[in-house]
């Protein structure tokens, strides 16, 4: 009884991430221009001279939290769909110009990265196992997923650098 039950569990577990690895590059595509417009209302809701801002001086201005966020759309990505990344890891973190300018600009490019070569791929490609960072065995669907649940995090961990700054953040925009 506990054998077949067990059995019935995992056949269910299996039948979902089975259904979560068949996400379309249509959807996929629609989520990161989602995720890109959610950003862009973040960089938006900081005034200019709050982009230093640091919540302790171990961690991240608010720039750079989403200047790391556009590095890793480049490096996740790019390892994800096999590609060469246009720009070194970590790189953009360092850029000297962490205006409210720059780093919008920076951001919104990597976003366009992303979803103009998530675009040229085709399901099939999708479904092909891939090593990222020559570490990490998956498919390229859920190295696409894991590029898009980074940015999310970093993102979300910008809440509170806005309401230090007292900006109310960006209503969510999950839908």
């Amino acid at each position: 009884m506990k054998l077949r039950f067990l059995a019935i569990i995992l056949l269910v577990f299996a039948g979902r991430l089975t259904a979560a690895a068949q996400v379309s590059i249509n959807e996929l595509v629609k989520e990161w221009e989602r995720s890109k417009t959610y950003t862009q209302a973040y960089l938006d809701a900081m005034p200019d001279g709050k982009y230093e801002l640091k919540p302790t001086q171990e961690m991240r201005s608010f720039a750079a939290q989403f200047l790391h966020l556009a590095d890793a759309n480049y490096a996740l990505f790019a390892a994800g769909a096999d590609l060469k990344s246009p720009v070194a890891l970590g790189s953009l973190e360092k850029s000297t110009d962490q205006s409210k300018a720059n780093v919008t600009k920076i951001v919104m490019e990597s976003y366009d990265f992303v979803i103009s070569n998530l675009r040229k791929m085709s399901e099939q490609q999708m479904r092909e196992n891939v090593r990222v960072f020559n570490k990490f065995e998956m498919t390229r669907a859920i190295a696409m997923v894991k590029t898009l649940e980074h940015q999310a995090h970093h993102r979300g961990q910008t809440t509170v650098y806005l309401r230090m700054g007292g900006v109310k953040p960006p209503e969510e925009q999950l839908f």
